[in-house]
């Protein structure tokens, strides 16, 4: 009985070893059929397609708000202040009266000088009735040539007094005049700096009487860095910018709030030099300014408008990865093989880099499941979500804009 017993113990563990040999084989025939033992099936990346369109380039710098014309009132007159008619702050019309300064001793001068001139006119008329009988004498040879050419010289002796009383009267009122300053242009007052009462003067330490700065339009001055500069010139020569003509690139203004200032300006200025500390070229930009919402000495920023970069292309910002070569992005080929190819990246627009050189219309970029990617290993292809449909749909309008 236990001889029969040990020989069917047997027989079942033979069974059990045959099956079990037949299951492995099956699975190992499974794992051969997907790969090879010990492989990953591929990863699922998401690609978009590169495909040329128009983008608009992203010029923006640290600029600040000066007044369009700034204009120092000085007296030209010395004398009592005696009066200020403005209000301190207040907009000005060019040829509204500003100050009075006393014009008593300015109106006596008026009046000595007007004298004056009434006292040379008379002895002028006196030479020339002195002259018609020394020359009426003359020609009946009762007076000898001497005698009239001092006459005719005292005539014209007289002339030149009367001449130069002239020019002392119309001094004398211009200094008058000068004792009523009015405002050379229109715009904003600034403080005082001599009050009513001072003594003021003619000279550079006494003369400044306030500072009227034109804030319609003002100016914004900004430097470009020469590299950018040089590079959008490039551009511009190559053809593959659509912009404005160099003295007609339009700005808008980002205020310090984040918010963009209504009106946009144009650049009226760029030097015809590089500063060499600074590396940059300046720049300025006349912004219309209605409702005075820039001053001078505010910081803003400036981005130049419409500069248009033709048939750019461009792939999602987390597409491209840093190695040891430079910048990367993963290219898929048309046997699903991922293709690790350098790239050289331009501006930054949106959520997207502007690729300078490395790819070509029609390529296929990884835009997501790049940390599976192995350098030529197969990947599977799926459709395109998440960061690759937000850039896709952030591009739409980006290209389209400010054409």
């Amino acid at each position: 009985m236990q001889a029969s017993h040990g020989r069917k113990s047997g027989h079942f563990l033979v069974h059990g070893l045959i099956a079990l040999a037949l299951t492995m084989t099956a699975f190992a025939g499974e794992a051969l059929a997907q790969g090879g033992p010990g492989q990953m099936p591929p990863p699922d990346v998401a690609v978009k397609i590169v495909e040329p369109k128009d983008v608009p380039l992203n010029y923006e710098f640290a600029g600040r708000v000066t007044g369009s014309r700034e204009v120092e009132i000085r007296a030209r007159v010395s004398g009592i202040l005696l009066e200020r008619t403005y209000i301190e702050g207040e907009r000005v019309k060019q040829g509204d009266l500003l100050f009075l300064i006393d014009p008593a001793a300015y109106e006596a001068a008026v009046a000595r000088a007007e004298a004056m001139l009434q006292q040379e006119q008379a002895r002028l008329a006196q030479a020339d009735r002195e002259w018609k009988r020394i020359a009426s004498l003359f020609e009946r040879n009762a007076v000898s040539a001497r005698e009239r050419d001092e006459t005719l010289s005292t005539v014209e002796l007289a002339r030149a007094t009367v001449a130069g009383a002239r020019a002392e009267l119309r001094t004398a009122k211009i200094n008058l005049d000068y004792t009523r300053v009015t405002a050379p242009i229109s715009g904003v007052t600034s403080l005082e700096t001599l009050s009513e009462g001072s003594l003021v003067g003619t000279g550079s330490a006494d003369s400044l009487l306030t500072r009227i700065t034109q804030l319609d339009p003002v100016y914004v001055n900004f430097a470009v860095p020469d590299s950018e500069m040089m590079a959008l010139y490039a551009l511009m020569d190559a053809g593959a910018l659509r912009m404005p003509a160099r003295d007609r690139i339009g700005v808008a203004v980002k205020l310090g709030n984040s918010t963009t200032y209504p009106n946009d300006g144009q650049v009226n200025f760029t030097d015809s030099t590089i500063d060499t500390q600074t590396g940059t070229i300046r720049m300025r930009a006349s912004v219309p300014n209605p409702d005075k919402r820039l001053l001078p000495g505010q910081f803003v920023r400036v981005a130049l408008k419409d500069i248009v970069l033709k048939n750019a292309l461009t792939v999602p910002q987390a597409s491209v990865l840093q190695s040891a070569q430079g910048m990367i992005v993963y290219v898929i080929d048309d046997k699903d093989i991922a293709r690790p190819t350098p790239v050289k990246i331009g501006q930054a627009i949106g959520l997207e880099w502007v690729i300078r050189e490395g790819l070509t219309a029609g390529a296929r970029v990884v835009t997501e499941g790049m940390i599976k990617v192995r350098p030529g290993a197969p990947v599977k292809v799926s459709a395109p979500s998440g960061l690759a449909n937000s850039a896709s749909k952030a591009d739409a309008p980006a290209g389209q804009g400010n054409r």
